[in-house]
């Protein structure tokens, strides 16, 4: 199973540090799981420009071709002027409008306050379904009292992202088994 974290912001920590410990969780449940980060701070992507992915190269190309090649996605966001930065919408661009047709895609979210807790509802999920994504509808959503020197300080968030990383892979195992056993059915 290829399981990849995607961190949608070239700023900040906070997000970041969210990704670190779903992933870190990610390898506890999982160890075999094939696990990649993808934190957008860490590459020079450019902007779509309506492309087919695999056209581009360098860093836009390895991300899109990452995402497009993972099982499972779990994306972290920032919330920036009551929305998802620019630098994740651009991914989500990059990518084909089926581009999570068959991939389970959870979510979580860092933000200054709870005041922006219905952005990944109101914002993230809709893109989600358009790419046909199999979404996991719970997500972790985490507030700037919940961090303390760039950790997190809140054993609740913890416990939050742990089952999130639990309804992701299980989510994924058991989609990825109903659709082999649907397959087989075809004679081709």
């Amino acid at each position: 199973m290829k399981i990849v974290g995607l961190s949608g912001s070239i700023v900040g920590s906070k997000t970041r540090t969210a990704m670190n410990y779903t992933l870190e969780s990610v390898k506890k449940q999982n160890p075999d799981a094939e696990v990649t980060l993808i934190d957008l701070a860490d590459y020079t992507i450019q902007f779509s420009d309506g492309r087919n992915y695999l056209e581009y190269e360098g860093d836009t190309g390895y991300v899109t071709k990452t995402i497009m090649d993972a099982d499972a996605i779990i994306i972290g966001t920032p919330v920036f002027q009551a929305s998802i930065p620019a630098t994740l919408k651009n991914i989500f661009d990059l990518l084909p409008v089926n581009a999570f047709r068959d991939k389970i895609v959870s979510m979580l979210v860092t933000a200054g306050s709870s005041k922006h807790y219905l952005i990944a509802e109101q914002q993230l999920k809709p893109i989600l379904a358009y790419m046909k994504a199999q979404i996991v509808q719970t997500y972790v959503f985490i507030e700037e009292k919940d961090f303390q020197r760039k950790e997190i300080a809140n054993d609740d968030v913890i416990f939050r992202i742990e089952r999130l990383v639990e309804d992701t892979v299980v989510l994924t195992e058991t989609f990825t088994k109903i659709r082999e056993q649907k397959e087989e059915k075809y004679d081709f």
